[in-house]
């Protein structure tokens, strides 16, 4: 069930800041660079990034779950973005700390940046952020993963969206895998083999495994219809 956003894991998108710097080729299509674009919101790729104006919607979804668990992602930002100034995550991690019935899912495509940035009192973890990295492809698994690997949390993960190849990625202390093809009108195919060969691999290495899409058009097929949540999260 999504709340505020049609991204199927999540029951809420909000983001800090809007704006960043395409790192790698799983950045080629960037929906939130299309949306900027579309909107003339931010000049996507360079700074400066453009602060979100109202931090208060979080707030307000933290005070009515209902004990329910429910994920936040900032859909629009790199929250490990080097280009972003560093009172605007101070300013996040604030916000993250007062809403502790979000569960937070900061992804990066910037791993090399998270233990530099992470509050002070990060400890091992807190307990409502997940870190993850995108994993496009074997050369962003192989380079992105280790430097997660290394990152105390209470719970890692990989988005392996858009999927561009077959990866074989380490799922050592990994703890949720989202597999996407691409959507919209320049996407790049998305070989079932691949989608299915990774399924296996977290079913194997007992890593729950999200399937959200295939190309954002076709249906998912049966077998492919995995949708799990780590550590027995049902609610989003």
């Amino acid at each position: 069930m999504a709340y505020t956003t049609g991204i199927e894991w999540a029951a809420h998108t909000w983001s800090p800041w809007i704006g960043c710097t395409n790192v790698s080729a799983g950045c080629d299509h960037c929906y939130a660079e299309t949306w900027a674009k579309t909107y003339n919101f931010v000049d996507w790729g360079n700074p400066p990034r453009r602060r979100k104006a109202n931090w208060r919607d979080p707030i307000k979804w933290n005070s009515r779950t209902n004990g329910e668990r429910r994920i936040c992602f900032p859909s629009l930002c790199d929250p490990f973005d080097n280009q972003a100034p560093d009172e605007w995550r101070a300013d996040l991690w604030d916000l993250i700390r007062n809403t502790p019935a979000l569960t937070w899912t900061s992804l990066t495509k910037r791993p090399q940046n998270i233990k530099k940035m992470l509050p002070n009192n990060w400890g091992d973890g807190w307990p409502n952020v997940w870190l993850g990295v995108t994993t496009e492809n074997q050369t962003e698994a192989d380079r992105r993963i280790p430097l997660l690997q290394a990152i105390p949390a209470t719970v890692r993960f990989l988005s392996a969206e858009p999927l561009l190849e077959a990866i074989t990625p380490d799922l050592r202390g990994i703890h949720w895998v989202i597999v996407g093809g691409e959507s919209g009108s320049q996407r790049r195919p998305v070989e079932l083999s691949w989608m299915r060969e990774l399924r296996d691999q977290c079913l194997t290495a007992d890593v729950a495994v999200f399937i959200k899409q295939v190309d954002g058009k076709a249906a998912i097929p049966a077998d492919l219809m995995v949708r799990q949540w780590p550590q027995n999260e049902s609610t989003i």
